[in-house]
């Protein structure tokens, strides 16, 4: 299994995934601040023409919560670009048949699917640490991340979300020939979540409200609303990993 890990690390570094999520990551992270302290700049050039227009453009008032809102705007898109990134993680290996040798010479399958798991998972939790430190840097140093009410714990939600896509997309690639097809049911078993979640009955019970972070900060909700979902995203991805062992055990590779 640490033979897989380290084989993991070099392709990542390789195919240039590595370099490629850093950079959106840590682009992201510095995107949130920037925004927040160039938003009365850009006000202030557009109030000429606005004024033209008729429109009267009021004086603009940032602050940390003002980056935090733009956070949670641009998280969601790192997270598919993560998704759209490793779609390929285990389908490049079928399509290229690395597989056989090590498992006909002993290597478990389970280990295999651990190694991969634990990378993912790990990759996704650095790479989202590396974001939200970017960004409460530079708030601490320009604002006050006072402002922010459940800071953490909202960072902690969303950090589960991506840890439950991570689940849904180790499924999907155990049990699917190619990565446009766990595409397809990772992205399809998302955006159900979200359709389902306009259903206010159901909103606290899915996993897709632990990316509402924005209503965390700002105390519309209290973390206790949240605790539903948590669990399901929970339940959800401990039941997608033991069906892909299941899956993975009995896969034609």
């Amino acid at each position: 299994m640490k033979a897989f890990l380290r084989k993991e690390w070099m392709e990542w570094n390789r195919t240039g995934r590595t370099m490629v999520l850093l950079a959106v990551f840590v682009l992201f992270g510095i995107m949130n601040p920037a925004f927040a302290k160039l938003t009365p700049w850009m006000m202030e050039v557009m109030s000429e023409s606005l004024a033209d227009a008729g429109i009267v453009a009021a004086a603009v008032q940032v602050d940390a919560m003002t980056s935090w809102v733009q956070f949670y705007k641009n998280i969601p898109l790192g997270l598919i670009i993560f998704v759209l990134i490793n779609s390929g993680s285990f389908t490049s290996e079928y399509e290229k048949g690395t597989l056989i040798p090590v498992v006909t010479k002993g290597l478990s399958r389970r280990k295999i699917l651990a190694a991969k798991t634990v990378f993912l998972f790990a990759s996704w939790t650095a790479l989202y640490a590396l974001c939200f430190g970017i960004t409460y840097g530079y708030n601490a140093y320009f604002w006050d991340n006072g402002i922010a009410g459940n800071l953490f714990f909202a960072a902690v939600c969303t950090w589960l979300f991506g840890i439950w896509v991570a689940a849904l997309l180790i499924f999907f690639s155990a049990v699917s020939k190619s990565s446009s097809q766990v595409l397809l049911g990772t992205g399809g078993i998302a955006v159900g979540i979200y359709l389902l979640a306009a259903f206010p009955k159901l909103d606290d019970w899915l996993p897709a409200k632990l990316m509402n972070g924005t209503a965390l900060l700002q105390r519309v909700v209290s973390p206790e609303d949240y605790y539903a979902g948590m669990a399901a995203a929970g339940v959800i991805a401990l039941v997608c990993m033991v069906t892909a062992v299941w899956c993975f055990d009995r896969k034609q590779l």
